[in-house]
């Protein structure tokens, strides 16, 4: 298909502000990126929320609200807001702010995992805060949990009970099996949106022969009824996505993801990711599609029906 869906992770909960200073931390910055990359290209915004004191990922209601009528005053991207928040907070305190706040659209994490960051701690050895460093260095033994029980309740809170359809974030092949069986179970209907989550350390790595397997176990599970993204951590996030879109599937960007332009050089907008990455994709001969047509495509309940 032509048209290519670019979804921007804003700010996520990974980085730490000491690790780039066009992070967006503040509701200001979050706002003000957030609308540069959708008038750039990219269709869908997906959001976390952080304490724009500390940087921490913050799964403050207010915090979402500091931010949320900007972008929707801003733009008519599609709103996407994490149900995964960090690995690090309780299930409770993650979907505090889309139950209220009723979004478009979620992301939901197919799985339990280690999700093992202290790689990136490097040689650094200046920080701005003082929980940055121990929550890099205590993830070798960090585990985000989203057990079948955890998953069948977002799936009915905020998709049966609130309208919003998933990107449903599927780490390794074994997520796949578990979509296909909540699919079975009646709790996923209509075209499911897959993002391909490659590159974190206790999930897939990011090789293309995975996507390629990926894409494959997908196809025999879910046949023609499912659109699949792609996002890769890192390095790897632009070659990924390029071949995603070779393939014929969407994209994700975003410093959530990856802080970088090129080798060594920080970006310094998300809108700058979009802007690399629409450059390959229109280079592939794909169209980017708008936010309405994103919403045509995934079957979504419309901006309207939003609760900020």
């Amino acid at each position: 298909m032509s048209k290519i869906v670019i979804t921007c992770a804003i700010t996520g909960s990974i980085h730490t502000p000491s690790m780039s200073p066009y992070l967006p931390v503040t509701a200001e910055d979050i706002a003000s990126q957030a609308i540069g990359a959708a008038q750039a290209g990219a269709a869908i915004l997906h959001l976390h929320a952080r304490d724009p004191q500390t940087g921490q990922p913050s799964a403050s209601v207010e915090h979402y609200r500091a931010f949320l009528p900007k972008i929707r005053a801003g733009c008519d991207a599609v709103v996407n807001l994490t149900t995964g928040g960090s690995a690090v907070m309780t299930l409770d305190d993650r979907l505090a702010a889309p139950l209220e706040l009723r979004p478009e659209m979620c992301s939901l994490n197919m799985g339990t995992m280690n999700f093992a960051l202290y790689p990136m701690l490097g040689k650094r050895t200046d920080w701005l805060h003082d929980w940055e460093e121990p929550f890099l260095r205590e993830s070798d033994d960090l585990v985000f949990k989203n057990t079948p029980r955890d998953i069948e309740g977002v799936l009915r809170r905020m998709g049966q009970e609130r309208g919003a359809r998933f990107e449903f974030e599927c780490y390794d092949v074994s997520h796949l099996y578990m979509l296909r069986h909540f699919a079975d179970r009646g709790l996923v209907e209509g075209t499911v949106f897959i993002q391909f989550v490659m590159g974190v350390l206790g999930g897939i790595a990011a090789e293309p022969e995975h996507l390629e397997h990926l894409k494959a176990t997908a196809d025999q599970l879910f046949g023609e009824d499912y659109l699949f993204s792609v996002l890769a951590a890192g390095r790897q996030q632009m070659p990924m996505a390029e071949k995603a879109a070779a393939m014929g599937g969407h994209v994700r960007v975003g410093l959530e993801d990856n802080l970088f332009i090129s080798k060594g050089v920080l970006a310094r907008s998300n809108a700058e990711q979009v802007e690399k990455v629409r450059e390959i994709v229109e280079g592939l001969g794909r169209t980017v599609a708008t936010p309405d047509e994103a919403r045509a495509m995934l079957g979504l309940k419309g901006a309207g029906a939003v609760g900020f």
